[in-house]
């Protein structure tokens, strides 16, 4: 099969990115294909033995099937939790959207049958002063996977995500339905009407609360050309 990429973006920080990168990489290991990971940019990082780690990059090391480093799939592991490129500022480093989509294609370039490259927050957060994690994407012209928390104002949220990728250029492969703020009364309306708006396939729409396997299993890889 045709090796496949995919950036991960989100209606917002906090909406369940890592949850459902992690869930389509689990689904595509349940079906016997191997899997790699890239979050470019982690801000938050807890300073470990073996240095800045970040939770959420521990989390896609553990589903990547594909040997890779800590340093390979988290290439820059900033300390203040903050947006990622005030936390470069204050450690003096620039993040340059050349540089880190060079370093995903060097994972791209191993052919996993799956990889994801995960952003940070929502699809215009900031790199440096003029570039943002969507330049990352443009430069590698992969396919996106939209993340909306299904809450009170995801449906504008999600449809300005969504034309702003599309005003970009590329491709919105599906997105994911997730109750990363829990529960919603309207969720069965909110749901439907996205997915009637939105005109790309619905991946899956997650229950609240589940571990890993079990999200997987509410997921459908069929649109995603896998197998």
């Amino acid at each position: 099969m045709k090796s496949r990429a995919y950036f991960i973006t989100g209606t917002d920080t906090g909406v369940g990115k890592t949850s459902v990168a992690v869930a389509l990489l689990q689904a595509a290991i349940n079906r016997g294909l191997s899997t790699a990971a890239v979050k470019p940019v982690a801000a938050g990082c807890e300073l470990t033995s073996e240095g800045l780690r970040n939770d959420d990059a521990l989390l896609l090391h553990k589903a990547c099937t594909t040997a890779l480093s800590y340093e390979q799939i988290n290439p820059f592991a900033l300390e203040p939790a903050i947006a990622p490129h005030f936390a470069a500022m204050r450690e003096g480093l620039h993040l340059d959207a050349k540089q880190l989509a060079a370093h995903c294609q060097k994972t791209l370039d191993l052919k996993a049958d799956l990889t994801v490259i995960e952003g940070a927050g929502g699809w215009r957060v900031p790199l440096n002063e003029t570039q943002t994690f969507a330049d990352i994407a443009i430069l590698m012209k992969v396919p996106v996977i939209l993340v909306a928390d299904i809450k009170l104002g995801c449906l504008n949220h999600a449809l300005l995500s969504a034309e702003a990728i599309r005003a970009d250029g590329l491709t919105l492969a599906g997105w994911v339905a997730n109750r990363a703020s829990g529960v919603n009364e309207c969720h069965g309306e909110m749901v439907a009407d996205l997915k009637s708006r939105l005109a790309c396939p619905l991946l899956g729409d997650l229950p609240h609360r589940l571990n890993q396997d079990e999200l997987a299993a509410h997921l459908d890889l069929d649109w995603l050309e896998l197998v």
